[in-house]
């Protein structure tokens, strides 16, 4: 059997760092170098090759120009490999995943993103098993589960996912919800892909399953949002400092509970003087879990005649950059309002 080719990209991160001694901080190393470093890399039936991005930064300095190398390496790479595991910082992993999960469409197989709370240097790391199982989970699966349906493909797995703390998520259902935990992320409102224990464990019937088995990748991302968390006591002022910002074409409103807004008459006119400007507002809760339900309650029924975009359960991450994407399209509002309500790479229920 001709062993499995997996890509690992690394882009950054506590993951590739090393502390050495008399040294206050970490430094990044040799990353071709990984594989004397993880040294039980070598079991795995398969063959490793590394690339880096051009250049290896912290995760919060990550942009759409990083976005776009990305999606050109795996472009570039996609029919040489039958995985790809990208090593990325924790700070913003949701974000990169959402985003690869609508610039690259109809995946045929397994994009993972993980990374670590610890580096690799360090006693304690949780970085050896998040990079060993992640290459696992990148191959084509034959056997994580004996008892699996017969019918399921060689690669069952066709999605960008986030591997952490023994999970494997939908990446762009992903949330960072701990800073100094390794159990980092979690996906509130889509169950877990596969779990790691002494067998890895593969929920089949939640995989995304593509519409076509064609990959589409995508080049653009328009930055024309800006994000708008409501509070109690919020000034007027502030809420039309951010409405007349001209450069901005989407405003995400996180709001409070499924989707309620305050009613104030101020406001309402705020929101229909902006729309009526060419805004595209779309409402997103700030609840982790549940869904935005316009209408449902007094305060929220104006927003559905206002004709608000609904985020459902949508991320935050997600919603900015599907936002961007689809800005990049350069539909009309009928159309971007109808995309962003249905579910492109799974990201909304």
């Amino acid at each position: 059997m001709n062993k499995s080719k997996i890509l690992l990209i690394y882009t950054g991160g506590t993951i590739g760092m090393v502390k050495e001694a008399n040294q206050p901080y970490l430094k990044p190393f040799n990353f071709e170098n990984i594989l004397e470093r993880v040294k039980e890399i070598k079991l795995l039936n398969c063959q490793l090759e590394t690339v880096s991005i051009n250049n290896p930064i912290d995760s919060s300095n990550i942009s759409i120009n990083n976005w776009i190398e990305l999606v050109n390496i795996i472009k570039t790479n996609y029919n040489s490999f039958d995985g790809f595991v990208i090593l990325h910082g924790t700070d913003t992993m949701s974000y990169t995943a959402s985003a690869l999960s609508f610039l690259i469409q109809n995946l045929t197989k397994p994009i993972i993103l993980t990374g670590s709370q610890l580096p690799l240097g360090d006693l304690r790391t949780d970085a050896k098993e998040h990079l060993i199982t992640s290459i696992q989970l990148a191959r084509p699966i034959h056997d994580f589960e004996k008892h699996h349906s017969s019918s399921q493909s060689s690669n069952s797995i066709k999605e960008v996912c986030l591997y952490f703390d023994n999970k494997l998520f939908r990446g762009n259902r992903t949330t960072k919800v701990n800073s100094d935990q390794f159990k980092a992320y979690a996906s509130f409102n889509y169950p877990e892909l596969a779990k790691s224990g002494v067998d890895l464990k593969i929920n089949f019937e939640d995989l995304y399953k593509p519409q076509s088995s064609s990959p589409i990748f995508y080049d653009k991302l328009d930055d024309r949002v800006s994000v708008m968390r409501l509070y109690p006591g919020i000034s007027k002022q502030n809420v039309k400092h951010m409405f007349s910002d001209n450069y901005s074409k989407v405003v995400i409103i996180e709001s409070y509970g499924s989707g309620n807004m305050f009613n104030f008459k101020w406001f309402i006119d705020e929101l229909k003087s902006s729309i009526e400007k060419g805004k595209y507002i779309i409402n997103v809760s700030q609840c982790p879990k549940g869904s935005v339900k316009m209408g449902k309650y007094e305060s929220s029924f104006k927003l559905v005649e206002l004709d608000i975009i609904s985020g459902k359960d949508i991320t935050l991450e997600s919603a900015i950059i599907k936002s961007m994407f689809l800005l990049s399209m350069k539909i009309d509002f009928k159309n971007f309002k109808e995309m962003f309500e249905l579910s492109i790479s799974g990201e909304i229920s």
